[in-house]
């Protein structure tokens, strides 16, 4: 399996930030107009060649290049350097200071923590990491369904954890990740106290 990015690749020199940033951006703008290079190259008299290494940060555009693309994606000329300017920011949570939520399933004996949210974040993508800790035997629980991946690993106990119509037995160290559109939940607790860590991503809604 071959994955599209390197989570380990080193940190650009400072020089060529912003040339990354301008590039992300312009890729974004197409992909989400459904314009391909070559519908773009027209529109704004671009090489196909140009296009490609402004999109991969290897060069820095001119002013008049950016709004000359401004005009071809109808956006603000400013909306290239916004990637640049946006502050990044980071949770630290730690041990026991995760705030308890009362989610969808939520019953007595069993602990839902939130460990950390971010309101904003610049890739469109909301993460909401969870320690959920269930303590008392309880009846088949309802199945959940809700946008987006969902990704479980199991600390300490057993469950038997339903995804669509296929059964897990989750033990420590297991990890079950899935589509979460698909009815999903632990059917049975087969020894408690059980803890697992539940992380749940989906497109944020503008």
């Amino acid at each position: 399996m071959t994955l599209d990015q390197n989570p380990h690749q080193p940190t650009p020199a400072r020089e060529k930030v912003l040339e990354i940033a301008i590039g992300r951006a312009t890729k974004g703008f197409r992909l989400q107009q459904g314009i391909t290079v070559s519908d773009l190259a027209k529109r704004t008299g671009l090489s196909k060649g140009m296009l490609s290494k402004i999109e991969n940060g290897n060069i820095s555009p001119s002013l008049s290049t950016l709004q000359s693309l401004a005009i071809a994606l109808s956006v603000p000329l400013t909306s290239f350097l916004r990637v640049f300017e946006e502050t990044r920011y980071a949770v630290h949570t730690k041990s026991g200071d995760g705030v308890e939520t009362n989610g969808a399933g939520t019953r007595a004996g069993h602990q839902y923590k939130l460990l950390g949210h971010l309101k904003s974040v610049s890739s469109g993508v909301v993460v909401e990491p969870y320690l959920i800790t269930l303590t008392e035997k309880s009846d088949r629980f309802p199945t959940f369904q809700h946008d987006g991946v969902e990704t479980i690993y199991m600390l300490e106990g057993i469950v038997e954890y339903r995804h669509d119509d296929q059964l897990f037995r989750l033990e420590p160290g297991d990890t079950l990740f899935f589509e979460a559109d698909a009815p999903h939940g632990p059917e049975t607790l087969v020894q408690l106290p059980a803890r697992f860590i539940s992380v749940i991503s989906y497109p944020r809604v503008k």
